[in-house]
């Protein structure tokens, strides 16, 4: 049969295609800048007529009018990473987050441990062969494409056709909604003098040939552009930005030493400028692969010096990496953290490494240690003191693995602010450390 003849009959509007989305239904929706706005608005506009709808998402861009207080009994969100448009209604008790490593956030879909009626999905139009292309988000999608009852897609003529394992044929498309919007777009951070000194302790740390994971935000893009004099760089993500564009076409990522998917950007999902979209667009050098593949420690660790690079919240005396949350106050997720630092602790020349700014600002002007002798009460540890290799802040580098609790300190004191270090060494003290 024709791909066309079977596409055809699923046409139709956003309206009508979420009137299969029932009460007490579990949705899984597509997120980072692949959110399909036109579905979540039509499921938006109907929430009076559900109760009991559940969204399972990661994370999302833009507005997220599912999240808007008082929907809750009829659509509440379950997330597996808390981005800041929902932030306030998980805070709140509005909506639920459940905790997992991004590697295995497929698997519960899988596995039926979250066994999903539908999946709102954000698709390419369809080729000679009827393959739409999963575009900026495959990572998080393929794995619920596959398994969901029911797949509703929105079809953009602007969504790029990303290469790779990012494909879904038009038959497992239930309800195909053609639209025409811009993507959402997230541009570079602007840097400041303490990311680029982090940058610059960073960049000392990857050599020629090195492999490099790492995500957006301004400690990255620092990184990035640190790195014009290296050479054969290559990329195992679980996401990238314009940075990465640009260092290939300096010629300073070329991916040609990588031990696994040599000559390739490998990715679960994309986030940037449109500039980007329209690069990665049908390009050979880039390929999406699924989570549970792209993150997957034991495959990370396939790439020989592979460095990863994290960031954190606070950090204690031991080496405890919270990055997930402010105390009992839920901030973000695990993501893909733990995923690439044992992936990189495992590769042969491999670097894990979590870098943040020595200090953080509160709304009250105060500034207050990121190192610091315990962690606050009821924060989460994401990285382990087994895990931890090295800490990077504006001071310097502390290398943590194979060290003594009282070498962890020293070194951590070494590169906290010095307008912390006397009162860390007193705790420290207090503490047996010293």
């Amino acid at each position: 049969m024709n791909w066309l003849s079977q596409y055809q009959p699923r046409v139709t509007t956003a309206e009508e295609a979420v009137k299969v989305i029932g009460s007490g239904r579990r949705v899984f929706l597509s997120g980072n800048c692949s959110v399909p706005q036109k579905l979540l608005a039509a499921l938006v506009a109907r929430a009076d007529e559900l109760t009991d709808v559940e969204i399972i998402q990661v994370l999302t861009m833009g507005d997220a009018p599912h999240a808007a207080a008082g929907l809750e009994k009829h659509i509440r969100i379950n997330t597996l990473f808390i981005s800041d448009n929902i932030r306030a209604a998980i805070n709140e008790g509005r909506g639920d987050f459940t905790p997992c490593f991004l590697s295995e956030v497929p698997l519960l879909f899988r596995n039926g441990q979250l066994p999903l009626d539908a999946a709102l999905i954000h698709v390419s139009p369809p080729d000679e062969h009827g393959f739409c292309s999963l575009g900026l988000e495959a990572g998080l999608v393929k794995t619920p494409a596959q398994v969901a009852k029911v797949v509703i897609a929105e079809v953009n003529e602007q969504m790029p056709r990303t290469l790779g394992d990012s494909f879904i044929h038009i038959s497992r498309i239930n309800y195909a909604v053609p639209v025409n919007y811009q993507l959402a777009e997230s541009h570079m951070t602007d840097t400041n003098e303490t990311a680029m000194q982090i940058g610059r302790h960073v960049a000392g740390l990857i050599e020629d040939g090195s492999t490099l994971q790492l995500g957006i935000g301004m400690i990255p893009n620092s990184v990035l552009g640190l790195l014009n004099d290296r050479r054969d760089l290559g990329i195992h993500t679980e996401l990238f930005s314009d940075g990465v564009m640009e260092l290939v076409q300096r010629g300073v990522i070329t991916n040609e030493k990588k031990t696994l998917h040599q000559g390739k950007i490998v990715a679960g999902f994309i986030i940037g400028s449109h500039a980007l979209y329209s690069w990665v667009d049908d390009n050979p050098i880039v390929e999406l692969h699924p989570t549970e593949y792209v993150n997957d420690p034991f495959v990370i660790a396939q790439n020989d010096k592979m460095v990863s690079i994290n960031s954190a919240i606070e950090v204690d005396l031991t080496g405890q990496v919270c990055s997930d949350s402010i105390g009992p106050r839920l901030y973000s997720g695990v993501g893909g953290q733990v995923d690439f630092v044992y992936g990189a602790s495992r590769s042969k020349g491999g670097k894990p490494i979590i870098a943040l700014p020595s200090t953080a600002t509160m709304k009250d002007g105060i500034k207050v240690s990121k190192i610091v002798a315990m962690l606050k009460q009821g924060a989460g540890v994401v990285t382990t003191r087994n895990h931890v290799h090295y800490i990077v802040t504006e001071f310097g580098v502390a290398r943590l693995y194979g060290k003594t609790i009282r070498q962890r300190a020293r070194a951590l004191i070494d590169v906290a602010h010095p307008s912390f270090r006397e009162e860390l060494e007193r705790q420290a003290h207090e503490l047996k450390y010293l």
